[in-house]
């Protein structure tokens, strides 16, 4: 075997382990046996490629996705109803024909959907019993090692859109196993999973397999001409070694790079694991729980597996598609009434604004889609999303309350904001944030009624209360529909003077102050006028202005008192009805309430009851209905990058113009610290805290300015270029320009 071959192995064999003061080994996902299920698989990604490791059928699998293999053909007719037809049948309480048309299609057809590749497969008879299974989420590596020897590597590379697999002391053969995409017999598995209809439901043509002594090459036919194309290859080397690389192309051949000397670098490992290196480096924390600590970690991870420039933002599972036969739950589709939204949240504190960049990028690729569809559905000019899409922004029906719901953009918006405003970017505030609020604004004020001073919606909802019924809809603002509707017309007024648009500033502003106030009683919030949370809800709509749309403040007396009771009144209906994002969601409003242990607590929660052994979020309480009545597993990625800002949440927030550090951190966690969180303004803030005291902060300023912070500490020294501040209501204030740093201690440590 040649010495560029040797060297890749070794690479392979004995990955380069990436220095991080924070990433430790106890984060990777370790076994001693390969999953049994796909959804307790080892994952792998990049964004746009996804795999499965796992074991069925004495096999070893890797289960293969696209993020973009998506068959959307249309099952929702648009030109049978509009916004104003709805409205009247509301109104004339015959709420059937809209079941009809707007949900019945959604759940009898099953297209559109995200649709999952193939398969490779390896037979573990001559392997022997599996002795260790990691994924080492520093470098992105599967090693499986087998009592007989055998040692499997696999791992997708960061940057380029192929995977690859090695074996040691055995050159074991793949085998592509292909989905049943044609008419026959269903394949679907009853695995609990709230999967819907068996793949065989699609009807496409059979698939063509072609072989060589060392490639295999699978086309399948999707809809109306489109294609995609799964390739394998793979090389055997003297010694029983063998390495192999896949792709999977869509509406084009598959091309791999030829396994030879020919190529100069066959796996790119040295690229793969500098963006791995590059991507840990953007921030740490310390925790003193190290069950969170985990889960953190194993959700960042999973971000920087499903967040890629160029690849579509996250649906429910990304580039993990369900492998059971069956369409994946809910099609694996964009649920923008809270999953899409939720699965960027860590994203920006967590200082990975390039992965957050993803959902904004796609949203303004569709948008012009979305512009069409605001003029047919609403019948006004402007901006509004479905909330439930495809992948190139068509809108796909469900219960049309949410999936077809009047703030849709408004929430969208909110990602524009945040990644101006984390960034500071004039750039990007000139071109993206500035005209994509604008034209949802400008939709919202065009959707709305203006009467008595007051502006209203014609219809209002609050996502899933009261499911599907005619009495899901109301005729004043739910609470979840005006929070945005506040927030979307603060932020168009903002990005307006920002912009130099002072006229239209004035403008929005004026909007703004003819929207009604929040509908509070002593419950807190209402989920609208005359109704009250009366059960458990696995939604946290009504309190959007909480969290995430900070419209209020706890240091408010007006608002601590919504805030308080808002609180007592979900305590009091309690969790039987949650899903696992409930928990992870409800960390980041206890945590907006200094409610640390509170919100320590449903971290915990989330991390043990609501996970896959590996780490997914299951959706149902996986310890027989300890916290919830819901115990099946369906795997949705929403729950899990909630969980790591309310992670966040504890240790830093940006809040009302100004930066809090550790304002939620439980008193018996003494030893914390984070490196690099990102705050609003481009302010990059380290802290720490020992035995129990906070010691020390760090503000980096990115592109400099005003900067506002509340310290975990009253007495303090202050040293960096930035010589005067002032101290007014617990909070300091001072000036930064670009890349200046300042250091503030403790003075009493």
């Amino acid at each position: 075997m040649n010495r560029l071959y040797k060297k890749i192995l070794v690479l392979l064999l004995f990955p380069f382990t990436i220095a991080s003061a924070q990433l430790k080994p106890q984060h990777n996902l370790q076994f001693n046996q390969l999953a049994e299920r796909w959804d307790e698989a080892m994952p792998l990604g990049n964004g746009m490629l996804g795999a499965l490791v796992w074991q069925k059928d004495n096999k070893l699998r890797l289960s293969l996705d696209r993020a973009d293999l998506w068959d959307e053909r249309k099952a929702l007719d648009l030109s049978k109803f509009n916004f104003k037809w709805v409205e009247e049948q509301v109104l004339k309480k015959d709420y059937g024909p809209v079941q009809k048309l707007g949900d019945a299609p959604y759940d009898r057809i099953p297209y559109p959907t995200k649709l999952p590749a193939a398969a490779i497969e390896f037979d573990l008879g001559t392997f022997g019993k599996c002795v260790s299974n990691v994924l080492d989420i520093g470098t992105a590596l599967n090693t499986v090692k087998f009592e007989n020897g055998v040692v499997f590597n696999c791992y997708i590379h960061a940057l380029q859109p192929q995977g690859y697999f090695s074996f040691e002391n055995l050159p074991a053969i793949p085998q592509l196993i292909i989905h049943n995409y044609n008419s026959g017999k269903s394949q679907e598995e009853s695995d609990n999973s709230h999967a819907s209809q068996g793949l065989e439901k699609l009807g496409y043509e059979k698939g063509t397999v072609t072989k060589t002594a060392n490639s295999i090459r699978y086309r399948q036919p999707t809809y109306n001409g489109h294609y995609y194309e799964v390739l394998v290859h793979w090389k055997t080397f003297p010694g029983n070694k063998m390495i192999g690389a896949w792709t999977i192309s869509n509406n084009q051949p598959a091309v791999l790079p030829a396994l030879n000397t020919a190529a100069k670098e066959p796996t790119g490992w040295n690229t793969h694991i500098r963006w791995w290196k590059n991507f840990w480096a953007r921030s740490s924390v310390s925790l003193s729980d190290t069950l969170i600590e985990k889960q953190y970690y194993r959700e960042l991870y999973k971000l920087g597996s499903v967040a890629r420039a160029g690849a579509p933002a996250i649906t429910l599972q990304a580039v993990w598609t369900a492998d059971n036969g069956s369409l994946p739950p809910w099609k694996g589709d964009f649920h923008n009434d809270l999953n899409t939204q939720l699965s960027y949240w860590p994203a920006y504190t967590g200082n990975h604004l390039a992965e957050a960049a993803t959902f904004t990028d796609w949203l303004w690729k569709i948008k012009a889609k979305n512009q069409q569809y605001t003029k047919q559905y609403f019948g006004v000019e402007g901006l509004n999303v479905p909330g439930v899409v495809t992948l190139s922004g068509d809108p796909m029906g469900g219960w049309i309350q949410y999936s077809l719901s009047p703030t849709v953009s408004a929430w969208c918006a909110q990602y524009f904001y945040w990644q101006w405003k984390y960034s500071m970017d004039r750039q990007f505030l000139k071109n993206r944030a500035y005209p994509y609020i604008h034209d949802a604004a400008t939709y919202l004020e065009n959707i709305t009624r203006y009467k008595d001073g007051v502006r209203k919606l014609p219809l209002s909802s609050s996502p899933e209360y009261n499911d599907n019924r005619i009495d899901a809809w109301f005729f004043e603002w739910s609470n979840f529909d005006l929070s945005l509707a506040k927030f979307l017309f603060t932020a168009a007024t903002e990005v307006s003077k920002a912009a130099g648009k002072a006229e239209e500033a004035k403008h929005w502003q004026q909007i703004l102050e003819q929207l009604p106030g929040y509908e509070v009683n002593e419950t807190g919030f209402t989920i609208a006028p005359g109704q009250n949370l009366n059960e458990s809800h696995r939604h946290m709509s009504q309190y959007m202005a909480i969290y995430p749309l900070a419209l209020l403040d706890e240091n408010r007396l007006e608002d601590k008192t919504i805030i308080e009771n808002s609180l007592k009144r979900i305590e009091e209906k309690g969790t039987r009805a949650w899903c696992g994002y409930s928990f992870s969601l409800m960390a980041s409003l206890y945590a907006r309430a200094y409610k640390a242990d509170s919100a320590a607590k449903q971290l915990q929660i989330f991390a043990s009851n609501f996970c896959s052994p590996n780490s997914f979020h299951l959706n149902g309480d996986q310890k027989g209905g300890q916290y919830s009545g819901f115990t099946y597993r369906p795997f949705t990625l929403e729950g899990n990058f909630a969980f790591a800002q309310g992670v966040h949440e504890l240790l830093l927030q940006s809040r009302m113009g100004y930066i809090q550090v550790f304002p939620a951190v439980p008193a018996s966690w003494q030893n914390v610290s984070f490196h690099t969180l990102r705050t609003e303004g481009g302010f990059l803030v380290s802290a720490t805290k020992e035995n129990g005291t906070p010691t020390k902060v760090v503000i980096k300023a990115e592109k400099g300015g005003m900067v506002k912070i509340k310290l975990p500490f009253t007495d303090f020294h202050f040293s960096g270029p930035a010589k005067k501040y002032e101290v007014k209501d617990g909070i300091v204030a001072f000036d930064m320009k670009p890349n200046e740093e300042v250091v503030i201690r403790n003075a009493n440590h």
